[in-house]
Order: structure tokens, then C-alpha cells, then sequence
């Protein structure tokens, strides 16, 4: 078992859902199979506009043989373990990239960062994840190098335990929350998608929530596309099925609504849902479809 990179593309012509599986084709199935039981990184390449970098984290259960495409393989990702970033990790820094596995002898950049599958070295994989998350959470303390804490090369193997151990915590149900309401109201801007309204108490805390399109105890994943920003009324509504959104983000109100003239005054005046501008971060048609087939009262 070992940590990996895989590359996706929000434009991707692979079958990608990466909250669920990853699509990928016969050369990488070595690769892949060797992150069996372990956590990958989601890296999209910086070619694609406004690029999320390293953007989530997921534990991989097991690769099968895609059943809709001949000649593919499909990565499942285990259920509960998929986590977005709620602060995208450039693929750069100031000292280069944060993969350090990637400079050849020279300190350049090897071509194996062309590679959509790639193994992923335990430090290389903290130095994503406390990026991704350190803000928001301390999920992972941190190692010093061999030469401030006494260990010498050969005790690696130590420090790799020790690695492996903590990224346990990465299933923590508190710690997911945190990250996951960071995550939802930044690219909502704090603001209610079926209100519209943007209120921030006296505090400065902003007077919405985060919630989830397919609820976590539906095995709904801590991605932002299967996420909504909600302020407290409408996610009751929501969780109980009193409105729900179409494919084109119309909001549904429920027939069996007593007081569908005071909902829909609730509503926003466009009707439809206030999402984020980029396509890539608007709830996923498939998490929508889920919500109507198995909350929403018709």
C-alpha cells in the first residue's frame, strides 16, 4: 500500500465522479492498485483554467474493471473518506513543488509529473494535507526534519508509522464538519441559495449552514458539489423535503406545503438557486436527482 497523486480535470473526458471512482485506462492499473487501503491526493493540472491544485484527499477500496466501458478501470473510492480542501494547495510554492518526489537530481522537474497516477511519499502527502487543512483544523502535528529531532535516515520506516497513524484522523466527523462548512459558505459567499441573503451576526459569523444535498448518513461524500448553503429555515425545509432544486437549479416547492404562499415568498426573486459562479462548484445533477427521488415530498 502506498499514498498516490491522481490527476483530474473538472473538464475531463474521463467518466470521473471523484467523490465516488476514478476512470482511468490499462497502463496506470499497477499504479492504482498499489493505493489499495490507502489515501490519494486529487491534483488538477495547472493547464486547466483557474485550476483548484491539489484540491481533496480520499482513501481508495478497490479497483474493478469499468462495467460501462471496455478496456478501463474504475477506482472506488471508500465510502465516508472523500474530503475536499478547503483551501486548494498550489502545485508550486516559493521552494518549488510541494512534491518534492518530483526533482531529479538537478532540482528540475522530471517528466514524472506528466504522470496522471503516481505514488506519493508519506511527507510529501502531510505537506498537501496541512496545507489543505491546517487552517481549519490541526490535523496533522508536525514532523521535524531528521537533523532538528535526532532521527537519522535509516529510522524512515519509523517516521512513516507514524504518518500513517495520523491520517486516521482524517475521518473524524467534527473535524469534517469544520472543513466542510468552510468549504460550502466560501464558494457560496456566505450566502443563502434559496433566500439569497447574506447576514452575518454581531459576532461576524455569517447566519447560514452548510448542508449536505445526500445527507453523510446516505453516504452522501464532503464535496462541495453535494453541498448547499443554506440559512437555518431553509434547511430544515430542505432536509425534510419541503423544497428541493431541479437539474437547472429551479427551486421546487412541495405540494404538500400548508403554506406554499409564505415559502415561496422566501424565495429568492429569480427563482432559482444562488450558486457559484464556476460550473465545477455548483451542486452535481446527480446529488440533486438523489435529493428528489428520495427526500423531496412531491
Amino acid at each position: 500500500m502506498t499514498f498516490g497523486v491522481f490527476i483530474h480535470r473538472s473538464d475531463s473526458i474521463y467518466s470521473d465522479i471523484p467523490a465516488e471512482s476514478y476512470q482511468f485506462p490499462p497502463q496506470y492499473l499497477g499504479r492504482v492498485q498499489a493505493c489499495i487501503g490507502d489515501w490519494i491526493v486529487y491534483l488538477e493540472p495547472s493547464k486547466v483554467p483557474q485550476t483548484r491544485g491539489y484540491f481533496a484527499v480520499a482513501k481508495i477500496q478497490q479497483v474493478i474493471p469499468d462495467p460501462g466501458t471496455a478496456g478501463m478501470y474504475r477506482a472506488i473510492v471508500e465510502a465516508g473518506t472523500y474530503l475536499e480542501f478547503a483551501d486548494p494547495v498550489p502545485f508550486t510554492g516559493l521552494a518549488g513543488p510541494i512534491e518534492s518526489g518530483l526533482l531529479n537530481d538537478e532540482g528540475r522537474i522530471s517528466g514524472r509529473a506528466q504522470s496522471a497516477v503516481r505514488p506519493l511519499s508519506p511527507a510529501d502527502f502531510r505537506r498537501i494535507v496541512e496545507a489543505g487543512l491546517d487552517e481549519h483544523e490541526a490535523l496533522l502535528p508536525r514532523i521535524g526534519d531528521a537533523a532538528s529531532n535526532g532521527f537519522e535516515d535509516e529510522q524512515a520506516p519509523f517516521v512513516y508509522e507514524q504518518e500513517r497513524v495520523r491520517v486516521e484522523r482524517l475521518v473524524s466527523r467534527v473535524m469534517r464538519d469544520r472543513v466542510f462548512r468552510s468549504l460550502v459558505l466560501n464558494a457560496y459567499d456566505q450566502r443563502c441559495a434559496i433566500t439569497g441573503l447574506k447576514l452575518i451576526n454581531g459576532g461576524g459569523r455569517a447566519e447560514v449552514e452548510a448542508a449536505h444535498i445526500r445527507p453523510v448518513e446516505a453516504n452522501g461524500p464532503d464535496s462541495l458539489r453535494n453541498g448547499i448553503a443554506l440559512s437555518g429555515t431553509a434547511h430544515w425545509m430542505f432536509d425534510r423535503g419541503m423544497i428541493s432544486l431541479a437539474d437547472d437549479l429551479t427551486i421546487l416547492v412541495s405540494r404538500q406545503v400548508n403554506d406554499q404562499e409564505g415559502v415561496r415568498a422566501m424565495v429568492n426573486r429569480s427563482g432559482l438557486a444562488i450558486v457559484p459562479e464556476r460550473a465545477a462548484q455548483r451542486p452535481h445533477p446527480q446529488f440533486l436527482k438523489w435529493h428528489r427521488d428520495n427526500c423531496f415530498k412531491q
